[in-house]
């Protein structure tokens, strides 16, 4: 397979690129009265501006072109048919069954997987009505008030960011906890907090043997132990969602109790499945449902836009113009609203564990830039933080900018003023200061002449920033399901541009395996094993510190 590089495409973008270096962003606006109409996109409660890209029509016909070359929508296709996509694992990749709304049969391996999804979602509905309703019960016979869920990764970030986001729209059921680090400090904390009597725990394992969790998840049962005295409470304060009846039978979970998950669906992608238990226990399971429904929406815009109205591949597109052709090493998400402050982190590992990769579907060392690194925090939080280097470092740094037409909580005018800043800095980091606009401001202001000279270039802003402005008209179940499946789709469509795997993640796999061999050295003076010069001193170090 040839690499993306060769294909022509490609090396028109290259020379496009190249030409782009000495355009600035005002002169295309300048340009075009109406670049704002010829380069946004609007889906039903959500508007997609991507005019302040340094793009123009021939850029992106280029970029279209590259999406045709590669195949994308014969892979999209691909993917939506249950098509083991995922080759270096030999799986489908189906996270969009979790939320196929239409309910027509998709198939894995000839079975329609969609009666076992429909199957689960039952279970789980008919188990948040047991709990919320007080049904459950506590082996004191106390109803459950707070729910406490376990998990790394994807079986954390996912259910964190939702909840987090829609806790506005919680009633006061249940109080929702989330324990995913292995540090004691975050466990003990949590824990402090509650009653054994009335609380329930779900641990989510694909396989229940995940180190940190696991780690936890045990703590957890020490604790309630310690007070019920009594190894049946378990299966009365502990529920699980995982593939392996095994473990969690060996743990003392009735597999009634056990929820699943499928090996087409990957950890980063499935807070659609029963791993987003934590959310419809918090919520209501018609909240998960509005969840669901949003993302399906998404998925069927994907599915059926032509490419030059399709905002997933559009956004991938641009990530790769970006990156791959102008250079941007990074990218920041600035959502401005509050209740979305959980975005970077999630988004961050989906994109970067997704895309972090240097070889091709060949295995072989890709020439070109993948993927930037992906970071942020809320606006106004990140105006008084980083948005200095935004504006004036020497790095550019293309920013995705989230906001929404309504609040969850109306306050006065503090919407206004956060929109405001929301719209001033994408047009700020556009635009940028020159030196006779400086010169004039402080002239204005009766400066003397040698101190305007002076200061102008330390305020001079170049601006030619690239920013794209994503408006949800609120921040609710239904649109936020509709933003993270937009997100997953850009995803996919990188990982087909770039000629790259995007469901495996064998980086963290190195990682978990060489922990799981030192923490047996840790816990143990009659075992050690090779290691280079500084990890053996700093094994050394600890083990001599800690005794």
């Amino acid at each position: 397979m040839s690499c993306r590089s060769q294909l022509s495409s490609w090396q028109s973008l290259e020379t496009l690129a190249e030409e782009m270096k000495n355009v600035h962003l005002k002169q295309l606006f300048s340009e075009d009265a109406q670049r704002f109409k010829h380069f946004s996109i609007q889906l039903p409660g959500l508007l997609f501006d991507y005019s302040k890209n340094l793009i123009t029509v021939k850029e992106m016909n280029a970029l279209q072109s590259l999406a045709q070359e590669t195949e994308l929508t014969a892979w999209r296709d691909k993917m939506f048919a249950g098509e083991k996509i995922n080759f270096t694992e030999n799986r489908a990749v189906l996270h969009v069954a979790l939320r196929n709304r239409s309910c027509a049969p998709i198939y894995v391996n000839g079975e329609d997987v969609s009666q076992a999804i429909a199957a689960e979602l039952s279970k789980m509905h008919a188990f948040v009505n047991k709990v919320r309703s007080g049904e459950w019960k506590g082996y004191t016979g106390r109803v459950i008030t707070d729910v406490v869920s376990i998990g790394v990764g994807g079986s954390n970030l996912g259910p964190q960011m939702a909840t987090e986001a829609l806790q506005n729209y919680a009633d006061e059921t249940l109080r929702i906890h989330y324990i995913s680090n292995a540090d004691g400090v975050q466990i003990s904390k949590v824990l402090k907090e509650l009653n054994p009597a009335s609380t329930l725990f779900v641990v989510s394992s694909k396989t229940f043997t995940t180190s940190e969790t696991m780690a936890n998840a045990k703590t957890a049962v020490a604790w309630l132990k310690s007070v019920a005295k009594d190894d049946t409470a378990i299966a009365k304060h502990f529920v699980a969602v995982s593939t392996n009846l095994k473990k969690t039978a060996e743990f003392g979970i009735s597999s009634e109790n056990v929820f699943t998950m499928w090996d087409w669906v990957g950890g980063r992608f499935s807070l659609w499945s029963a791993i987003g238990l934590p959310i419809a226990l918090y919520l209501g399971f018609d909240a998960f449902i509005q969840l669901l429904e949003g993302a399906f929406e998404a998925d069927e815009h994907f599915k059926n836009a032509d490419l030059s109205e399709n905002v997933p591949v559009i956004m991938a597109l641009l990530s790769m113009w970006n990156t791959t052709f102008l250079g941007a090493k990074a990218q920041a998400i600035l959502p401005y609203d509050q209740t979305m402050h959980m975005l970077p982190a999630y988004l961050q590992q989906a994109e970067m564990e997704s895309n972090g990769k240097s070889v091709t579907f060949t295995g072989e060392s890709v020439p070109y830039t993948t993927v930037p690194l992906l970071w942020g925090m809320t606006g106004i939080n990140g105006q008084h933080a980083f948005y200095q280097y935004l504006h004036q470092g020497n790095t550019i740094i293309p920013a995705d900018f989230i906001g929404s037409i309504k609040p969850v909580v109306e306050v006065n005018n503090h919407h206004e003023i956060l929109m405001s800043n929301f719209f001033a800095q994408t047009e700020a980091l556009m635009g940028g200061v020159t030196a006779e606009q400086v010169r004039q401001e402080l002239s204005s202001k009766g400066q003397e002449l040698s101190d305007i000279e002076s200061l102008i270039q330390h305020k001079v802003h170049k601006g030619n920033r690239p920013t794209t402005s994503i408006l949800l008209d609120k921040v609710d179940a239904k649109h936020l399901g509709k933003l993270i499946a937009l997100y997953e789709h850009k995803i996919f469509c990188q990982g087909i541009l770039l000629q790259i795997c995007s469901f495996d993640q064998w980086g963290v796999e190195l990682g978990k395996g060489l922990a799981s061999k030192i923490q047996n050295e840790l816990e143990n003076d009659n075992v050690s094993a090779e290691h280079d010069s500084s990890t053996n001193g700093l094994i050394s170090y600890f083990k001599n510190k800690r005794a």
